[in-house]
């Protein structure tokens, strides 16, 4: 397989994306960058975690900010929330430069669209399956499994669409959807894999 590959991530919240993501970096023995680990560069380029919450919601936070007085995004960018994708899309361009990895979520996909090196995977999961899921990782009622879910496809949705114009799980950006519940995490890594070997053969 191409050794500099690189996989990125997308999922629905509750469909075990992240796991998935990282068992095959764990597999292909490749570095995994997830949402958490984006968060805390972009933390330590000066933006709070307040500020990166309201980004994530898709709103607009208009005005100069002390919280970007150390960042080095350009002065240009008025808007609160475009230096956030800004100093995103630089950290996940500069982790891509590294070498192989899996990116998970993050727009990645749209980050690194232009490079051709990349696989792009978005994984989903029927609603029974990803409130199932919820449950069990966060020992929640399915009460409060669908509120999460709720909560987070509208985050996700609204933070996709403000930073590329486009919908999370659009087909035309992704090389492979694939249903989570088929085949479970393992397996649906394994499938992914496959594909990889086969999408960058040595």
């Amino acid at each position: 397989m191409r050794k500099d590959i690189i996989i990125t991530v997308g999922c629905d919240y509750g469909s075990g994306g992240p796991d998935i993501g990282k068992k095959i970096a764990e597999d292909f023995g490749i570095p995994c960058y997830d949402r958490a680990l984006i968060d805390k560069i972009i933390e330590e380029a000066g933006l709070s975690k307040a500020v990166m919450e309201m980004a994530e919601s898709g709103s607009e936070i208009r005005g100069r900010s002390n919280e970007l007085k150390n960042t080095k995004s350009p002065t240009k960018y008025s808007v609160l929330t475009d230096r956030v994708v800004y100093i995103q899309t630089r950290i996940i361009e500069k982790l891509a430069d590294r070498g192989p990895c899996v990116i998970i979520g993050r727009c990645s996909d749209y980050v690194l669209r232009d490079r051709d090196n990349i696989l792009n995977v978005f994984v989903y999961a029927p609603n029974d399956k990803r409130r199932e899921h919820v449950m069990k990782i966060l020992h929640v009622s399915p009460e409060a499994a669908d509120s999460l879910l709720e909560k987070n496809d509208r985050m996700l949705h609204a933070r996709y669409k403000q930073m590329t114009g486009t919908y999370r799980g659009d087909r035309n950006n992704r090389h492979m959807l694939i249903d989570s519940s088929i085949l479970g995490i393992e397996g649906t890594a394994k499938f992914i894999e496959s594909f990889a070997e086969q999408m960058f053969p040595d």
